[in-house]
Parts: C-alpha cells; structure tokens; sequence
C-alpha cells in the first residue's frame, strides 16, 4: 500500500535525525537508541518495493553528514540493517509485534557488532559497555514507532 500522504517519509527521517542530534550527558550517550535504524527498518518493512538498499545507504551518507561520524560508517550500518530485513522481511511480517520487536532488538544488536569493528578496524576508541544497552531500548520503542508510522502512514489508527 502506498504512503498517502508524501510528507510522512521525509518528515519520520527528518525526526529520526534530529533526535540523533538531542543533546544528551556523555555518560548516556552509549544509550541513545539508533532511531534512523527504527524508522527506516519500518519502512523497508512496509514498503520494500520503495526502500531498499540504495535508499538506507543515502540516508546514511546524510546521516553521516548531519552527525558527524566517519563518512560511510552509518551508510554501512543501515545498508547491513536493511539487507536482512529484507531477506527476512515474508516472515518478519506476519510476526506478532512482540517477536518483532525481538527480531528488531537482534539487528540492532547486530549494528552495534559492525559498529565495533569499524571502530576497531579504524583505530577509534570502541565504544562503551553502555552502548550495549542500546539495542534492548531500541527493542522496547519498536512497538510505539512501529504504531506511530503505521498511523500516520494509514490515515489512521489500525490494529495489529
């Protein structure tokens, strides 16, 4: 189904982006989930046919440059990120939310291991043990992203 209303996709970027800028105290940075991640994983979920590969690598260039990380890094990560779910996409679907959320909570675990090696690879201090924490807030706000986008993305509220 298509997106009724063309301002969702980049307004949910745009959101996730910012929040990515919130200022937070350097000992809970470790902790800020990767919301580009939540909201392109939606999207890519519910609209492959429109989002795939080479859309999550140019939001991760953008990313990258709106951060202010390595050029390239986020690129790869949701390149990485979206590569699974779409392969795993038929079955992720028809997933109750809760064992999405799981599924969601291993690729974000997932990220946080190639976040690791470019780091390593880069000769970057690696991150905190904090950071690991991350994925499991990533699972927790799945469900009310997920609802969220769907929402909005529906013109209305819809069960699941």
């Amino acid at each position: 189904m298509r997106t009724r209303s063309p301002w969702i996709l980049p307004l949910s970027l745009l959101a996730a982006l910012l929040l990515a800028l919130l200022p937070v105290p350097p000992q809970l940075q470790g902790l800020r989930p990767y919301w580009l991640a939540l909201v392109l994983a939606y999207w890519v979920m519910e609209e492959p046919d429109r989002f795939g590969l080479g859309f999550a690598f140019l939001i991760g260039l953008a990313a990258d440059l709106v951060v202010g990380s390595v050029l390239g890094e986020q690129a790869l990560r949701l390149v990485v990120i979206t590569f699974i779910l779409q392969r795993f996409r038929a079955r992720l679907r028809f997933f109750p939310m809760s064992q999405q959320a799981l599924a969601i909570g291993a690729l974000l675990l997932n990220d946080r291991i190639v976040t690791m090696a470019v780091r390593v690879t880069l000769g970057e201090p690696v991150q905190a043990s904090l950071a690991w924490v991350s994925p499991l807030l990533g699972m927790l706000l799945w469900i009310p992203v997920f609802m969220l986008l769907d929402g909005l993305r529906m013109g209305g509220w819809r069960r699941r």
